[in-house]
């Protein structure tokens, strides 16, 4: 049985994106650090199991990721989606799970790492913004990239609109690693990432009207 644990703290637009999807998962549970996340609310809404490790019950990070990881052994996922969550792993979480721990960032990575991607684009003046999904390593926002989106930056764009033109193309780029990772299509050679038997409609850089 195929299963996906996705870790959220918010509200889990990208978490909603990957319940639609579904593809091939036989069973979807979501973790939240924050017991008052609207994600959970959405999360049981599609029928799907939750459990809340609440940060600020532990002392410091490392109890923490301890006990997040205990969690998710316990559902034995093939794959740790972070959607949204806002807690920073620890080197050891994460070498736990490496290989099967996959994370979405509002930029085109490895440009505008960590936190305010879209101000940052906007005042270096670029002309391409977008997203990208990768398996998560030690390094911040730093790690083997599955695929990505780009869109073009608009002279009239704000902080917002850019904001809200990105998160669309993410919620069309996650479910679509997320489905090619559990299909067994991902093949990760050192830093890089093979699609196999990909098609022209499947391909890793996507641009809205080039593809479907």
């Amino acid at each position: 049985m195929e299963s996906l644990v996705i870790l959220i703290s918010g509200r889990g637009s990208n978490m909603q994106s990957l319940l639609e999807a579904r593809a091939q998962i036989d069973r979807i549970t979501v973790i939240s650090s924050n017991p008052d996340a609207l994600g959970l609310e959405t999360a049981k809404k599609y029928g799907v199991n939750t459990n809340v490790i609440d940060h600020r019950s532990y002392a410091d990070r490392q109890t923490f990721d301890t006990a997040l990881a205990k969690c998710i052994d316990s559902h034995q996922p093939k794959l740790v989606a972070l959607a949204g969550f806002m807690r920073i792993l620890s080197d050891r979480f994460v070498q736990h799970f490496q290989g099967r721990l996959v994370n979405i960032h509002p930029s085109l990575l490895p440009a505008f790492p960590g936190l305010g991607t879209h101000a940052r684009a906007l005042q270096e003046g670029i002309r391409i913004h977008g997203c990208t999904v990768h398996f998560v390593t030690p390094q911040l926002d730093h790690g083997p990239i599955i695929i990505q989106a780009a869109i073009p930056v608009l002279p009239w764009d704000t902080e917002e609109t850019l904001a809200t033109r990105v998160l669309q193309q993410e919620h069309h780029i996650y479910p679509r690693a997320v489905r090619w990772f559990m299909e067994d299509r991902i093949k990760l050679i050192e830093n890089h990432v093979e699609v196999l038997d990909s098609s022209f409609c499947e391909i890793t850089l996507y641009s809205p009207g080039l593809s479907e």
